[in-house]
């Protein structure tokens, strides 16, 4: 072993990577060229070829185990996990080696699917948080093949500030995107997500890609036309939505009005300037939908099977359809997480809910190789393994920051929201999911739905949603909207009438 004089360097900073294959390299070499983030003072890693070598000067240390110990010994120490292939347990193995071992600055590697071209830089390193160490090992997708579609294209994102459209915008960022358009209606949020892009670019990621943050309304139609022939894009992917259930709730019109008449402008304008690629984000809500949310998604995958029916010979129109998200903006992980710091109690519906849940990062992945692969009028479903108990989920992260269930937070059960199930089914049985020959990317029947249904409906919505001099009384009329709502989709009308047999219920009890 190498003695820890020579480990230590005359700089402040030590940084030491857990990790001396080729990412670990790769952010060594980052770092010693740039010469400003501190001195990487040794490689740590378990393999007995490695341990006791010297790569590029820097020694090899290890195993893990037996030198974290002796190491991390400053407040100012850092170490940076750099193993994108390993697997969630032991991600959290060498994490809680470290963490015991008074290491307070742990980063890690972003996985082999965001280092699109190959190449690791440090400032893609983040604060290791719930996410890498929660749940089972993400599905690993090489994106350099897989992102060849976009080489050169341009590149419009829709809801690009959000959790799902920022991911996206980082792994476009070095796909070889000609250009990278941001769009959205928080100008908080896209600025965030363009600085973020430019200060990695900066560093040496993507930096040949043109970034461009645009601000707008995808309910003005006239606006989004004017954008979409504007730009001359050549890939649609479409994020933006309400998606809160509670919330939209009591938005409902809000709700059809942004996530339902927004798409279709978006269509319109796709259709119209032959935009090569539509991609739309939909969700498990959508599946037999007992919310007006989940409705709003549900026609939101019609129209875009509408739309394939119109398409030209070089464009493929499609969705692709998931669970839920870790770590997404308004997700349950963020909420545990602001409920710990205020000292809980963490709040859980039901003991015997369960979602499937997918990393920010793996779900993109998939949305973009999907949208390479994907065929026009294709339906696709991200196949999400096993379901996990919101319950278990509670305790996982309540270990995760350091305490104990029950006895440092407390877990309250606080009963379902309303729009919200026990259990959310990620298909139809008809529409009977069969594999495709990407893994974990599932391709399911496309079921009919009248052309003349579909638009007689949206024709109704239309002066709920916009004020129609013809039509006044109909403007913001949520009671009109729901039974139209409920008039087509007999899941919403049971959910509905049940609501109301509880609350007779609780009327006939009191």
């Amino acid at each position: 072993m190498y003695n820890l004089p020579y480990m230590v360097g005359k700089m402040t900073k030590r940084i030491y990577i857990i990790g001396a294959g080729f990412a670990g390299q790769t952010i060594a070499d980052d770092i010693k060229r740039k010469k400003i983030f501190g001195k990487v003072n040794a490689f740590i890693d378990d393999d007995k070829n490695l341990i006791g070598t010297v790569i590029d000067g820097i020694p090899v240390l290890g195993p893990i185990d037996n030198v974290a110990s002796v190491l991390g010994n400053s407040d100012t120490d850092e170490a940076i996990i750099a193993i994108p292939s390993a697997p969630t347990e032991r991600i959290r193995e060498i994490y809680e080696i470290l963490k015991k071992n008074r290491f307070s600055h742990i980063k890690i590697l972003p996985g082999i699917s965001q280092i699109v071209n190959g190449t690791a830089h440090f400032i893609q390193a983040r604060e290791i948080d719930p996410l890498d160490i929660l749940g089972r090992t993400p599905i690993t997708i090489s994106l350099k093949e897989s992102l060849s579609y976009l080489r050169g294209k341009r590149v419009f994102i829709t809801g690009a500030g959000g959790s799902i459209g920022s991911e996206l915008a980082r792994q476009l960022l070095s796909g070889g995107a000609e250009r990278l358009y941001l769009f959205g209606h928080g100008e908080n949020s896209i600025c965030q997500i363009f600085r973020e892009l430019k200060v990695l670019q900066a560093e040496g990621v993507g930096e040949k890609a043109t970034v461009v943050p645009i601000i707008g309304d995808m309910k003005d139609k006239e606006y989004v036309d004017y954008i979409i022939q504007k730009t001359k894009c050549n890939v649609i992917f479409h994020c933006a939505a309400y998606k809160h259930v509670p919330m939209m709730e009591e938005n409902q019109v809000a709700a059809v009005q942004n996530n339902v008449f927004g798409t279709q402008n978006l269509l319109d304008a796709a259709l119209k300037y032959n935009v090569e690629k539509f991609v739309l984000i939909s969700t498990d809500k959508a599946v037999s939908p007992c919310s007006v949310y989940g409705v709003s998604k549900m026609l939101c995958e019609k129209m875009v099977l509408e739309a394939s029916k119109h398409a030209s010979k070089n464009q493929a129109i499609m969705f692709v359809r998931f669970g839920n998200v870790l770590g997404s903006r308004g997700s349950i992980l963020p909420l545990f997480m602001g409920q710990i710091k205020n000292g809980g109690p963490l709040t859980v519906t039901d003991e015997n809910m369960e979602r499937f849940f997918m990393t920010i990062p793996e779900a993109c992945s998939l949305v973009l190789q999907s949208g390479g692969v994907g065929k026009n009028g294709a339906c696709y479903l991200l196949d999400m393994g096993e379901p996990l108990k919101i319950l278990d989920l509670a305790k996982q992260i309540i270990k995760f920051s350091g305490l104990e269930p029950y006895k440092d937070i407390d877990i309250k059960i606080v009963g379902a929201r309303k729009g919200e199930r026990l259990y959310e089914p990620l298909w139809l049985e008809e529409e009977n999911p069969t594999a495709t020959e990407y893994a974990k990317i599932l391709q399911l029947k496309n079921l009919p739905y009248e052309s003349t249904r579909l638009n007689s409906l949206i024709e109704k919505l239309k002066p709920i949603c916009f004020y129609d001099d013809s039509a006044p009384e109909l403007f913001r009329n949520k009671e009109e909207l729901l039974k139209l709502l409920c008039d087509d989709v007999p899941t919403l009308k049971e959910f509905y009438e049940s609501l109301k047999t509880e609350e007779q219920l609780r009327t006939d009890i009191l």
